[in-house]
């Protein structure tokens, strides 16, 4: 019949017949929705997708209604969202007109409603899981009062497994017997090393010389001062290692216990207005030098390398040319030593100093040598910008009485044996997060008075029985004390998941008092709860989370542009300025209850002096870094405004080495607007890439498209790309891709466009109207479907559907505000059930 159809015109006349005869019987099935259906689809669908043609896998010759599988649901929601988005039929296809779109949408969307109950999962229910590896070490740094950072408890763990990028999910984060020997390691180092340390009175060192520097620069640094002098010479992000770390070469071992140290350094700025070329170093000479400390471990690798642990432990700004005195305050963890580091410092030294042997070796009066990479010379007689540490003194451990895990742990009195169990029975209920029952208490007595039994010190059997405390399933678990029948959570369980869905950690004494007097379950309380954590500095705990789970963000720098071609991206740090701008629109917008469509397009940012420059903002001329981020107005600028045009986005949905329509086509209609693509048949052949330069890769996509197989799919996603073109691996607006070679010319990128459903643009601005316009109910819907993914812990269903459709049109309703948003999703059934 398809091919009659098309080869003879009493055929076409006889189609025609047969679409007048459908179309005028259409009106008269509205009232009978299972012949609606029917028509609709013989109108419209049939001749891609029967049993014959199955176009895109797809056939709906049984497909009516009313539903009878699980599979029917879920197809009828991707026909309801294909006629949303007009993507179906294809554009060439006869188009229904509005009122049978209309139509069809509504009955397809009763027949879901109707069939909700009887298709119904197992009740949607969250699978008890354990704590992320970030949700422990925040929990650890809350129970005990002070940072566990300097640990790295969890450097060691298996890397946590991610469910749709979000790593909440109770079925991906699985225990297996490696991580819980870890869990015991890092208890029992936890507790050694804050609680059981020897009492040891403070004590003095002072260092002036022998300091000793990394491999290649011992040489020139005895040469030119007999190591007199620690020098910091370039940032520790590079590939060389030349003096981006400095050490105490007589203070290897480290400091004798864990605890408070006070440090104080002599340090100078020099020769930050050297007149080399700027361009050697890579660094921005107008802003002063900063000096960092870092801890550093002899035993965990090279003391000049960068280590798993070595969180910033304190900064300061260096003055020119004048030595000065800083004192610091830090945390070092037993067997620590402090490291200094030059976090805006020139970019590989080593190249610099190649550089300036070639181009400055006239102005020397020493031998510059034959090697390249001597630098004596330059110490004794150039400008080579660097800070100069001449003294380094070190005091501690600083007396605490009592220290911050004492008094988080046993309280203001300390640990008493008199009252040894109950004070661990009190540090457990706050561990447990929940009343504990007889249950709870009976293997904290039995190992305590086992510890006693085998003459052990009654405050090591109480360390002990924290230990047990720590590896318990209570702890590691958000376990849930609800009735298995029950649907509802009761208060502690509803407590434990909003705190560590809104902060990552614990719930505070507020919280706390709420579940336990049973409020908590009421609306009015929860809500005043919920707002009360929205507004807490400790939001960010969700922020950063929920922005690296839902955009991906988390494997920002997984795949790092070429050093060569993108100094800047490592020089200045990008990723983290590009991570803070992210999440900084995402608190402001929370704090305001902006409007979630300005995740789509906005006339506002939040930029750095790093990313004004990369932005090419004006404000680049005026910021320094002292200001940090800055909320800076985007009218007018048609590069930026919204997610999409974030170098945070740009970078994570490139390759590091180059860009693609189709990879950040993917990762708009994946993670922007919610609709997974399909995998690629395996037949589909790769595109292949351009060695010639001769096309860009619009024409090889084109090429591409050609093959049947692919046309479908990448019809959908790389309209969704090409915009995206317009920026580089990093995010930086461009107009011309790279030229191949030297021989060919750099070709003009295509930023034009057309949606399947047939709307089109010209630039990115375009771009982000047109989805403005069509498409901003189902960003707003996939928002919502990952805020509940995230903050329950589990991915939404099929028998969610309906709840999240609830919720879209009721935050619609009330102006589409982020905060309300939020709220109405932690006020949700969805939320508040097992």
């Amino acid at each position: 019949m398809k091919t009659a159809f098309g080869t003879s015109r009493s055929s076409r006349g006889a189609r025609g017949l047969l679409c007048f005869a459908l179309a005028t019987s259409f009106a008269h099935a509205a009232d009978d929705p299972p012949k609606l259906v029917q028509q609709f689809l013989g109108k419209y669908c049939l001749e891609c997708h029967d049993a014959d043609a199955q176009k895109g896998d797809r056939a709906f010759d049984a497909f009516a209604l009313p539903f009878k599988s699980v599979a029917d649901l879920i197809e009828a929601r991707d026909i309801i969202d294909q006629l949303t988005l007009k993507e179906m039929p294809p554009k060439k296809a006869d188009q229904p007109k509005d009122d049978e779109r209309i139509a069809m949408i509504r009955a397809l969307r009763d027949g879901t409603v109707a069939a909700h109950a009887k298709f119904q999962t197992t009740g949607s229910r969250t699978v008890m899981r354990r704590l992320s590896s970030r949700e422990y070490e925040n929990t650890l740094a809350v129970l005990f009062g002070r940072r566990v950072d300097t640990l790295g408890l969890t450097a060691d763990f298996p890397k946590e497994k991610t469910t749709e990028h979000m790593d909440t999910i109770g079925k991906s984060l699985v225990t297996s017997g490696f991580l819980v020997d870890q869990y015991f390691q890092s208890a029992n180092r936890l507790v050694e090393t804050r609680l059981g340390k020897p009492a040891t009175p403070p004590k003095d060192w002072k260092f002036n010389s022998h300091f000793v520097q990394y491999e290649e620069l011992q040489g020139s640094h005895k040469s030119a001062f007999n190591y007199r002098y620690l020098d910091l010479c370039e940032q520790p992000n590079t590939d060389t290692r030349q003096g981006g770390y400095g050490h105490i070469e007589d203070f290897l071992k480290g400091v004798p216990v864990s605890g408070l140290y006070d440090l104080e350094v002599e340090a100078t700025a020099l020769h930050r207005d050297t007149h080399y070329d700027p361009a050697i170093f890579g660094i921005d000479f107008s802003e002063p030098f900063i000096l960092g400390v870092v801890p550093g471990d002899v035993t965990k690798g090279h003391i000049h390398y960068p280590q798993a642990i070595e969180p910033l432990l304190a900064t300061a700004v260096v003055p020119d040319n004048t030595p000065t005195w800083f004192k610091f305050r830090v945390w070092l963890e037993a067997g620590q030593t402090p490291r200094f580091i030059f976090p805006n410092g020139p970019f590989e030294s080593r190249a610099s100093v190649v550089t300036i042997n070639k181009k400055y070796q006239d102005e020397f009066k020493s031998d510059v040598g034959s090697s390249g990479v001597g630098r004596a010379h330059i110490l004794k007689e150039g400008k080579l910008p660097h800070i100069r540490i001449s003294e380094i003194k070190i005091h501690g451990p600083v007396p605490e009485k009592p220290s911050a895990e004492e008094l988080a742990v046993f309280g203001k009195d300390g640990f008493q044996e008199a009252k040894a169990l109950g004070q661990l029975n009190a540090f457990a209920e706050k561990a447990y997060r929940r009343p504990l029952t007889e249950e709870d208490k009976k293997p904290i007595r039995v190992l305590y008075e086992k510890r006693i039994a085998e003459k052990a010190a009654p405050r090591q059997a109480a360390l002990d029985s924290l230990k047990l405390i720590l590896c318990s399933p209570s702890f590691l678990y958000l376990s849930e004390i609800t009735d298995e029948s029950a649907k509802a959570l009761k208060p502690h369980d509803l407590a434990t998941r909003l705190s560590f869905a809104l902060w990552a950690t614990p719930p505070d004494e507020a919280l706390l008092a709420a579940a336990k007097s049973g409020n908590l379950t009421q609306d009015a309380e929860l809500k005043k709860h919920i707002e009360r954590m929205l507004s807490d500095e400790r939001i960010n705990g969700f922020v950063n989370g929920f922005i690296d789970s839902w955009l991906n963000l988390r494997d920002l720098g997984s795949q790092p542009p070429p050093r060569e071609t993108n100094r800047a991206y490592y020089a200045e740090d990008l990723p983290s300025s590009m991570k803070a701008e992210a999440r900084l629109f995402f608190r402001d917008l929370l704090k305001n209850n902006g409007s979630v469509a300005q995740f789509i397009d906005c006339e506002h940012t939040f930029v750095d002096k790093k990313l004004a420059k990369l932005y090419e903002l004006p404000e680049a001329k005026t910021l320094r870094f002292a200001d940090g981020f800055q909320k800076v107005s985007l009218k007018g600028n048609n590069h930026r405004g919204g997610l999409l045009g974030m170098a945070a986005v740009l970078t994570v949905s490139a390759n590091g080495v180059e860009t693609s329509p189709v990879t950040r086509g993917v990762w708009v209609t994946e993670n922007f607007l919610g609709f997974p693509p399909p995998p690629p048949p395996d037949v589909v052949p790769a595109i292949d890439p351009d060695v010639s330069g001769a096309t860009t890769i619009r024409d090889r996509l084109a090429k591409h498209r050609a093959d049947a197989a692919c046309a479908e799919c990448h019809r959908k996603i790389d309209p969704l790309g090409f915009s995206l073109e317009a920026y580089d691996a990093v995010g930086r607006w461009r107009k011309k891709y790279p030229a191949a070679n030297k021989k060919t010319k750099p070709a003009e990128i295509d930023t034009t466009g057309e949606f399947p459903s047939g709307e089109t643009y010209t630039d990115f601005a375009g771009f982000k109207r047109v989805i403005r316009d069509t498409r901003a109910d189902h960003f707003t819907r996939h928002l919502i479907r990952q805020l509940l993914t995230y903050t329950t812990g589990r991915t939404m269903e099929l028998a969610d559907d309906l709840p999240l459709d609830q919720l879209q049109e009721k935050v619609k309703k009330q102006g589409l505000g982020l905060k309300t948003l939020m709220v109405e999703c932690l006020m949700s059934d969805v939320f508040r059930s097992r």
